[in-house]
């Protein structure tokens, strides 16, 4: 193997989770390192499980908070995401997930205290943000935040999403024109088409139908992927603090994989056709009784 150049497929672990990014051409080690250094640094700005991130310190005092480059796309979408689950889908439910055990040392003990709903947009920062930007209701002003009071941000919903784009777009300036980027799930591929099984969220070895990806996205989302406790899981109603209990699973296909994560989230509230309306997003969801509903659009094949 030439010294300049790493194994194909690269395999590593970064925020928590295992990424696989497998290309025509092997990554070389430059653009190795540049796709680590990126999200090392996402992970500096928005981890709220280590101690040293912007996000963290958000938790402890109200303030002006930089938040970078990622801000003002990441908070755009979360707050379109929010308009079509009303409010459900919220970047402001790390209390409720620490409330319930899924805090930064993984006690996975639900606290002896009230479940509650994430505060508001308007109640963090305020009504403020840039006309023309898409950022009103946001409280951005540049990437700048400004809130009003501790705040613990989760974007579990669509910055993994987000990541991912993220590094597929370092791939695409590099040359790369055939590859595919998983980190657990959530996959952006460029290049010849795969297909793609949807997995059984009760099990395993089945799965529900078949995709097949010529490019673009696709995300899923099961509340049996981080689970613990009776009935506690990571996917919460930003409404009212607890878990969901009607929907067991989603999909969702996108052009880009922060929308397609965002979506696969907001499936567990809101149906596929309208929200593969609002986003050009095609979806299909699984609920707790077996049952499957898709966007009239949904391209796969399902076996149910």
């Amino acid at each position: 193997m030439p010294a300049d150049q790493t194994t194909t497929p690269l395999v590593f672990e970064a925020i928590g989770t295992r990424w696989r990014i497998d290309s025509a051409v092997p990554c070389d080690r430059a653009l190795t390192r540049a796709i680590l250094d990126r999200i090392a640094e996402f992970d500096q700005t928005w981890s709220r499980f280590r101690s040293d991130s912007v996000v963290a310190a958000m938790a402890l005092a109200a303030g002006s908070w930089d938040l970078g480059a990622d801000a003002p796309p990441l908070l755009a979408l979360y707050r379109r995401l929010a308009d079509a689950t009303d409010g459900a889908v919220s970047p402001f439910l790390g209390d409720a997930l620490n409330r319930l055990g899924y805090d930064a040392s993984y006690s996975l003990r639900e606290r002896d205290e009230p479940r509650a709903a994430a505060p508001g947009w308007d109640d963090i920062a305020g009504p403020d943000g840039l006309v023309g930007t898409g950022l009103v209701g946001t409280g951005l002003v540049g990437t700048v935040l400004t809130t009003t009071r501790p705040v613990t941000i989760d974007i579990g919903a669509a910055g993994k999403g987000y990541l991912v784009d993220l590094v597929a777009g370092l791939l695409a300036a590099a040359g790369h024109t055939a590859f595919t980027v998983d980190a657990s799930g959530d996959i952006a591929h460029r290049g010849a088409p795969i297909r793609v099984g949807l997995e059984h969220p009760y099990d395993p070895t089945r799965a529900i139908g078949v995709v097949t990806l010529a490019g673009g996205a696709l995300c899923a989302s099961a509340t049996n992927r981080r689970a613990w406790g009776d009935g506690l899981h990571h996917v919460l109603d930003g409404r009212t603090g607890s878990p969901v209990e009607e929907v067991v699973a989603t999909w969702a296909l996108a052009p880009e994989t922060a929308t397609a994560d965002g979506v696969a989230t907001a499936l567990f509230f809101a149906a596929p056709g309208g929200l593969a309306a609002e986003f050009g997003a095609e979806g299909v969801r699984m609920f707790t009784d077996g049952r499957i509903e898709r966007s009239p659009g949904f391209p796969g094949e399902l076996f149910r």
